[in-house]
């Protein structure tokens, strides 16, 4: 039989017995790790724009007039010679039959004055004055009939129009345009260059033109760079000459301008192994003894194949590659597969 002295110590031991034991403590942390060396960036760009005729010319009439007729519509395409809109006749034709009528007085008067001189009933300088009027009112004539053929618009050279820029019924001054017309033959693309890529780029550079509409790629060129950067945008436009043409590089269709530059080797790291330490980039270095070292670093861009590191690290040196918020500075660590 059991003392009652007895009792707590068995209990003691009970609970004792049913208590588990402490965890051991925990061993390193497995980390993945990369090796810091050189691989192979490219520092390729590509842009998008559009496409348009290298030549948009605004057309006109070359004398005022009300416009009576327009022949021409919007993407319409146009041949050399061809009539695009007519003025109202009526006041150049008048115009037109004053000017002869004046032409057939001064003749008239011209050949009175030459038969009076040879009779020497007038003197030289009255004939001289007849004659100078006779040749001011040949010209005034000529004058006149070519305004007559001025009431007709015509193409001088093959294209679309790009914009129609009055109706009939509107009464026009001398030069103001009626059409935006975009001339065949050269095609280019227009885009915007961002400042920190304006440097890199010279008239004259070659490039790859890939319309977004189709598969063909076309050899392009730089052909022209603003100077100044655009006071909205703060980009830079350039324009692309495509050097190869055809049909299915329409007016407005959207491209993408790439420019190839060649690979260079560079210090190179996954981006998942950047630790941001305060406003510097920084990685975990595993010394020899597996215990791990945060080291700043300097990133000078972002490829496809990860951040390019200019300084910092010499390569060669054993990288943390995930986990990199979860280490702390001295601490060992396991290297895993």
């Amino acid at each position: 039989m059991i003392s009652r002295p007895a009792l707590p110590m068995l209990a003691a031991f009970a609970l004792a017995a049913c208590t588990p034991s402490p965890p051991p403590p925990a061993g390193p942390i497995t980390v993945r790790t990369v090796v810091a060396g050189a691989a192979e960036t490219s520092s390729s760009r590509s842009y998008s724009g559009d496409v348009h005729a290298r030549y948009e010319l605004p057309i006109g009439f070359r004398i005022g007039g009300k416009l009576l007729e327009r022949k021409a519509d919007l993407g319409a395409h146009v041949v050399a010679g061809q009539i695009l809109a007519r003025l109202d006749p009526a006041d150049v034709a008048f115009q037109a039959d004053q000017a002869h009528a004046q032409l057939v007085f001064a003749d008239a008067d011209a050949k009175r004055y030459r038969d009076l001189q040879t009779k020497n009933f007038v003197s030289p300088a009255a004939l001289d004055a007849k004659e100078t009027a006779l040749k001011s009112a040949q010209a005034q004539a000529g004058l006149a009939t070519n305004q007559r053929a001025y009431a007709a618009l015509t193409a001088d050279r093959g294209g679309v129009v790009a914009a129609v820029l009055a109706e009939p019924g509107q009464v026009l001054s001398s030069g103001q345009p009626v059409y935006r017309l975009a001339l065949d033959g050269e095609r280019e693309v227009q885009i915007s260059l961002p400042e920190q890529e304006r440097a890199a780029v010279r008239i004259g550079d070659p490039a790859s033109v890939t319309l977004w509409a189709g598969d063909r790629a076309y050899h392009g060129r730089v052909r022209e760079l603003a100077p100044a950067a655009d006071p909205a945008t703060r980009t830079y436009a350039a324009k692309i000459a495509i050097v190869d043409p055809d049909e299915r590089a329409a007016l407005g269709m959207t491209a993408n301008v790439r420019f190839e530059r060649p690979a260079t080797q560079a210090l190179t790291l996954p981006l998942t192994s950047i630790f941001q330490q305060g406003d510097r980039a920084a990685v975990w270095v595993v010394a020899a003894d597996q215990t791990i070292k945060l080291t700043p670093v300097t990133i000078a861009s972002y490829s496809d194949a990860g951040a390019v590191i200019s300084e910092g690290l010499r390569g060669g040196e054993r990288i943390v590659a995930l986990g990199v918020h979860k280490l702390t500075a001295g601490e060992k660590v396991r290297l895993g597969q």
